[in-house]
């Protein structure tokens, strides 16, 4: 079966033939158009991980600052959860960090959050700007 049909078929299968050739020097018969996106999409993947942590821990922290009555546990354990998981991305792919500088990024993903929580509040005076530092959003002691 050639590379291609492979890929589209059974991507498992390829990567552990990719992994196989590059183990073996085996350069001619790699798949380089595949693997160059894949490994493209790898670090995709990481920044979308990380943007999805930091969504989760702003929709929770607005819930839990504009609707404090319903506070509850499971909010205080995802945020705390969250932001471990975004302690081991910076720690496994230091790089991320730069994520984290990224405003339009961080503005998005505020957005998101911010209709998220929305959602699931049914308040409309969510502020339109995000009232977060990333430093706050990070602090395992920040909770507002």
């Amino acid at each position: 079966m050639s590379n291609k049909l492979t890929y589209e078929r059974d991507f498992v299968a390829w990567a552990e033939k990719q992994a196989q050739l590059l183990e073996q020097h085996r350069w001619a018969e790699l798949d380089l158009a595949n693997l160059v996106e894949e490994i493209r999409d790898l670090g995709k993947r990481e920044r979308d991980k990380l943007l999805s942590s930091l969504r989760l821990i702003v929709q929770h922290l607005l819930k839990w600052q504009y609707q404090s009555e319903n506070r509850s546990q499971s909010w205080e354990n995802t945020i705390a959860r969250e932001r471990d998981n975004i302690a081991d991305y910076l720690e496994d792919a230091p790089s991320l960090k730069r994520i984290l500088k990224d405003r339009e990024a961080i503005a998005t993903c505020y957005r998101r959050a911010r209709r998220d929580a929305a959602r699931e509040t049914g308040l409309n005076t969510l502020p339109e700007q995000n009232p977060y530092t990333i430093e706050q959003l990070l602090d395992k002691n920040f909770l507002s």
